[in-house]
């Protein structure tokens, strides 16, 4: 082939000079201005117009962003993804935005005045059922002192059972055991006092009513009824004097106020069979066998009443006994058979009456009175 022939022959050059020429060439020095030829990649390029939507531009530029770091060369959209950190997540071009994790939700708003109601778990008990009674109620049936003083003195660790001090609220032993108490337990109950008062209309037996007093209140050195070889009145004997029994507030006569358990049980217990009795004033007439019914056959509550014995004293007085004291139940009694109550005394409890002792005034069971 001739150099005629050959259209790139007056490019080419023989091997043997062009090397002489390329080792006396040096290297020409690149100018500030002018971009290196060895980075092609920064060379200007010529802006080319995209002709994608432009959601789709918005998404190829944000991929663009977020890739820090890119090699030379051309790569793919795929390429920078598999550089970046792992769990970091990018939307594709034309996909859907990445997924926000879930926000916690927010607390669910309850109405006022209604409160959380927590159930409590189950608790699981293994073995057998406890035995025996429990050591208050037997302390309270044998008459040594109250339940809430047996829980007292047990607590305090003045209970001895088969000679063993017992110290656990709620032990339960054999109900024949042997129960002891200790010297502080008998000087605490020696304190205890009971109280006889001579009620009058306005005063409530219980807890204050609107417009009412208290008759706890009539106890007071100046209304004391003095007995020879009685205590003297001291004001710490007011702690935990409590009636014995209710006497409503229109109504007067015997109210007795205790501090002693085995008193309290004797008159209100469940098991008390403790007499009242009561002079009654009423108006009205009775209906036919209205004496009967108030003996036996009236019911209160939905509850028949225990037998009562009543006899009526003249045309406006009835003489009652009863072993029961439900709220205004003689009152309540007496409207059933066509009567009303004007006036009601309490002249006895159990064997202490009334007596010759003033109203409003008060004196000391004394230690030769018993219930």
């Amino acid at each position: 082939m001739t150099q005629a022939d050959d259209p790139w022959a007056k490019w080419r050059q023989p091997a043997d000079k062009a090397a002489p020429a390329a080792e006396k060439a040096e290297p020409p020095v690149p100018e500030k201005s002018a971009p290196a030829r060895a980075r092609p990649a920064k060379a200007p390029e010529r802006p080319v117009v995209d002709k994608r939507p432009a959601d789709e531009r918005a998404a190829d530029l944000e991929v663009k962003a977020e890739v820090k770091t890119k090699p030379a060369g051309t790569l793919g959209v795929k390429a920078g993804l598999r550089s970046e950190a792992p769990g970091k997540r990018t939307p594709l071009r034309g996909g859907s935005p990445v997924r926000k994790p879930m926000a916690a939700a927010a607390p669910v708003e309850r109405p006022a005045g209604r409160p959380v109601k927590k159930v409590a778990a189950p608790v699981e008990r293994s073995g057998p059922p406890p035995t025996g009674t429990r050591l208050s109620k037997v302390m309270s049936e044998r008459g040594m002192c109250s339940r809430r003083e047996a829980d007292l003195w047990i607590e305090r660790g003045w209970v001895f059972v088969n000679g063993e001090q017992v110290s656990e609220l709620g032990s339960r032993i054999d109900p024949d055991a042997r129960i002891e108490v200790s010297t502080e337990a008998k000087k605490d109950q020696a304190k205890a006092v009971t109280i006889l008062l001579h009620k009058p209309v306005g005063y409530v037996s219980g807890q204050p009513e609107p417009g009412c007093i208290p008759a706890v209140t009539l106890i007071t050195a100046e209304n004391q009824v003095p007995q020879s070889g009685g205590p003297e009145f001291k004001p710490w004997m007011l702690r935990g004097l409590a009636p014995a029994g209710r006497l409503d507030v229109d109504s007067t006569g015997l109210l007795v106020l205790t501090s002693d358990g085995r008193v309290a049980k004797r008159l209100i217990g469940e098991d008390s069979d403790a007499e009242k009795e009561y002079l009654v004033r009423v108006s009205g007439e009775m209906i036919k066998g209205g004496l009967e019914l108030l003996r036996h056959g009236l019911e209160l509550d939905g509850k028949p009443l225990k037998p009562a014995w009543v006899k009526q004293l003249n045309e406006d007085q009835l003489h009652f006994i009863l072993k029961e004291g439900k709220k205004r139940q003689i009152r309540r009694m007496c409207e059933l058979v066509g009567l009303k109550v004007v006036g009601l005394k309490r002249v006895r409890i159990g064997r202490i009456r009334l007596g010759d002792l003033p109203m409003g005034q008060w004196r000391f069971l004394r230690a030769d009175e018993a219930f």
